[in-house]
């Protein structure tokens, strides 16, 4: 994390994305949500491939190869690190 970020703001920001999430899950399609998963997915591939081309990660770079935002390369990135794809950044 950089310097200068607010974790009760950050946490606060996560649960409203929740909140946003839940809701419209419940309006969404499940077809459409099959579809948008799949994608994911393929982003996620896509992530793990090029980051194991490319150290230290660029987020900005990341994003554009892949064609999304740099908030969602590092969502993406936290996510994988979560879940064992993608190692830790080094000195976490």
């Amino acid at each position: 994390m950089g310097e200068g970020v607010d974790p009760t703001q950050m946490c606060q920001s996560l649960v409203d994305k929740v909140s946003r999430f839940e809701q419209l899950k419940v309006v969404a399609d499940p077809d459409l949500l099959v579809l948008f998963e799949e994608w994911l997915e393929e982003i996620a591939e896509e992530l793990v491939s090029l980051a194991q081309e490319s150290r230290p990660l660029d987020p900005a770079a990341l994003g554009q190869k892949l064609g999304i935002s740099r908030a969602g390369v590092e969502y993406l990135v936290d996510k994988l690190r979560r879940e064992g794809r993608l190692p830790a950044s080094p000195g976490t």
